[in-house]
């Protein structure tokens, strides 16, 4: 049988310390982990995708784990069409959707998501001030899915907190050129 990839799309706007270390977390978990860049439908995005690819991509080159891959190619604003593409990329490999609790309560609204829920497993990493429900976790195993709640110790760091107000401690090192020069998040003449 062929390894499980876990998939972790990320809006990366901008990446985190957060985001390293779940990413970090997950490679203690599954043999695989594949990350990139998304536009989520039900969130507003500061930087441009392609720039938000190019941040999360840096993080991951400077992590220089093996074992995680930045695959933009699976980017879509819907999670069926990168679990598509993702079944193509790795044919025979169970695939692992990999979503925080702020998340969980949209799935059921999301497009064909019982399809989705049925053709990959569900991990959901909590996140600080985003409590599960029960009831939550239960409308998706009705539509089908297999769900995993990992518990992991992930830094309270949000992306949207910090284009409010930008904490250079949350902010990877990798991440930073890009900031200035992009300028993005106003954060160019500051550097």
């Amino acid at each position: 049988m062929t390894a499980p990839v876990a998939l972790f799309g990320t809006s990366a706007d901008p990446p985190t310390l957060g985001h390293q270390t779940l990413l970090l977390q997950l490679l203690k978990h599954y043999p695989h982990v594949a990350t990139w860049a998304s536009d989520n439908p039900h969130k507003q995005h500061d930087a441009p995708l392609d720039l938000r690819a190019q941040m999360l991509a840096a993080l991951v080159a400077s992590l220089n784990e093996p074992r995680l891959a930045h695959v933009q190619e699976l980017s879509s604003p819907w999670a069926l069409t990168t679990l598509q593409r993702a079944a193509g990329r790795w044919p025979g490999a169970p695939l692992v959707f990999v979503v925080g609790s702020d998340l969980v309560s949209q799935i059921p609204q999301w497009r064909g998501a019982s399809q989705l829920l049925q053709h990959c497993s569900l991990t959901v990493v909590p996140r600080a001030g985003w409590p599960l429900k029960a009831n939550t976790l239960e409308a998706l195993t009705a539509l089908g899915g297999q769900v995993q709640v990992l518990e992991l110790t992930i830094p309270a760091t949000a992306s949207s907190a910090l284009r409010q107000q930008i904490d250079p401690g949350q902010i990877p090192a990798a991440v930073w050129p890009l900031l200035a020069k992009h300028n993005l998040y106003g954060l160019g003449a500051s550097l």
